[in-house]
């Protein structure tokens, strides 16, 4: 049975349609797949969920969900109401866009505030990797962690005065965890493919290693 086609602006058949205002493309994978509600998420599901996405065990495992509470609890605002609406009933997915992690425009810009993907921007993140071993056989475009440092180096270059001093310390919360989760490959080799980025924005989708890792967790 061949999939169905992906019409621009719509998600793909059986997904569950993603806000505009949730910008993180790893978020909006979890909401179209169902892994998570599009809109409050208590901050348990989401660390047990994101943690059985990293395919990690134990001790590293933990670390990932202590890392995901942090940021996701002040992901909607850090007013002590906010923090503490957070805490206790979860974050709002859908209120997330403006908020204290959107870097507005500073970032690699392939998603936009009305979530129309911009696939030149795809693009140009190819333009910073290189070809890299796939485990599984053959080569295929990616970036190492090296090249996402000097990627997000450039795009807070391109932002100019509109990039904020923090932006660098929010960066790391993103391409880097991207990596950590779907990337490809071991130690300095492990890398990120350009083609599973391109299919988690435009289509929301994950790998299928991704996706056997939340059916069987959290």
């Amino acid at each position: 049975m061949q999939d169905q086609p992906i019409i621009p602006g719509q998600p793909p058949a059986a997904q569950i349609t993603v806000s505009p205002d949730n910008p993180c493309p790893f978020l909006r994978g979890l909401v179209a797949g169902g892994y998570v509600d599009g809109h409050t998420v208590p901050l348990q599901k989401l660390c047990n969920t994101i943690e059985a996405a990293s395919g990690e065990r134990g001790a590293k495992e933990k670390v990932v969900g202590m890392e995901t509470y942090m940021v996701a609890v002040g992901a909607n605002g850090l007013s002590p109401l906010r923090l503490l609406k957070s805490a206790t009933s979860g974050a709002d997915l859908d209120e997330l866009r403006n908020g204290p992690l959107d870097k507005h425009g500073a970032g690699s810009r392939i998603l936009d505030a009305t979530a129309h993907v911009h696939e030149d921007e795809i693009d140009r993140l190819a333009t910073f990797g290189k070809d890299c071993k796939d485990p599984s056989g053959g080569t295929e475009r990616g970036l190492t962690s090296q090249e996402i440092t000097t990627f997000m180096a450039a795009n807070i270059k391109r932002a100019g005065d509109q990039a904020r001093w923090y932006y660098p310390m929010l960066m790391k919360g993103e391409w880097p965890v991207l990596l950590n989760i779907m990337g490809k490959g071991e130690g300095d080799e492990r890398y990120l493919s350009v083609a599973e980025v391109r299919t988690l924005f435009v289509e929301r989708r994950f790998p299928d290693r991704i996706v056997a890792r939340l059916q069987h967790g959290p």
